[in-house]
């Protein structure tokens, strides 16, 4: 989106779907890796841990990239994505 000035700002966010609620989220001038897993890293620390978590994203390059797969294995976060395409599924 952009901001005064023509910048882009982007906000990932980490929602807990059984209850629906935000658990972690971060801000930056950029959607690289880094922008994702500073999200992963405030639902860490707000929910003291996430061993066990599951995290379900699209095959977005933050998502696939080696550096976001070490961090869920360092919390203990089972990364989960869907077939390329599967949102283009009508039934």
């Amino acid at each position: 989106m952009p901001i005064e000035g023509g910048d882009n700002l982007y906000l990932a966010t980490v929602i807990d779907c059984y209850s629906r609620k935000l658990a972690g989220w971060a801000i930056a001038d950029h959607m690289r890796t880094d922008l994702v897993a500073d999200a992963l890293h405030t639902a860490d620390q707000a929910r003291n841990g996430l061993g066990g978590a599951v995290f379900h994203s699209d095959h977005g390059a933050q998502y696939t990239s080696k550096e976001f797969a070490a961090l869920c294995a360092r919390l203990g976060v089972t990364q989960s994505m869907g077939k390329v395409g599967t949102c283009l599924l009508t039934g």
